[in-house]
């Protein structure tokens, strides 16, 4: 395990927290520990106990970071993109499942109520931040359709999740839809933009 020593000892926190998701990254939810950080960042054992109580705070904290890394992407994503309906529901679920697939760990930590506190403020707030970004995404297409944008949020939200999980799991791999040529995960998408689109009035642009 390599350590992580070029740190300022006010930042221990920051090295602590890094060197917890590179753990992650390396080998896993149950690889991380308070010892196991303790050790890469070369602190006593104790020394993480000022930062987190215990594993399960260690772990909000990162799911924490993740949410508010991945809200920030999906953001910049969308910086100087058009107001384009099929373009911004695109960006949106690219952003998700390219996270997923580069960073299966840290992913699957975000669903792991048995390791993270989901009673907490802060977790709840940038989770709460995400989803609005898509709520908003979808609020204006819902007004003009008469539709509930809560189900559609779920039904977007669900679609990702479901293909980033079955890649994950191993039970789906790369693949092109026959008929377009296009990968899979956009393809996906457009079956569900389709559907939403399927009452628009003909000839309009979205």
């Amino acid at each position: 395990m390599e350590k992580i020593t070029n740190y300022h000892h006010g930042n221990l926190r920051v090295a602590l927290t890094e060197a917890a998701l590179a753990l992650l990254d390396e080998e896993g939810v149950e690889a991380v520990g308070i010892r196991q950080i303790a050790r890469k960042v070369g602190v006593a054992h104790s020394a993480p106990a000022n930062h987190f109580k215990n594993k399960k705070a260690l772990f909000t904290i990162l799911a924490i970071e993740i949410f508010r890394d991945l809200t920030l992407t999906i953001q910049s994503k969308f910086e100087g993109q058009t107001d384009n309906f099929r373009d911004s529901v695109h960006h949106f679920a690219k952003t998700i499942c390219d996270f997923g697939i580069k960073f299966p760990n840290r992913y699957k930590l975000l669903w792991r109520q048995d390791c993270i506190d989901n009673r907490s403020v802060m977790l709840n707030e940038v989770m709460e931040e995400m989803y609005q970004l898509l709520t908003t995404l979808l609020q204006k297409h819902a007004k003009q359709n008469n539709i509930d944008v809560e189900s559609q949020s779920i039904a977007l939200w669900s679609l990702i999740h479901g293909y980033v999980s079955l890649r994950l799991s191993g039970n789906l791999g790369v693949g092109h839809d026959e008929v377009t040529g296009i990968v899979r995960e956009s393809a996906i998408i457009d079956v569900l933009i389709d559907g939403l689109l399927a009452n628009q009035s003909k000839g309009k642009v979205l």
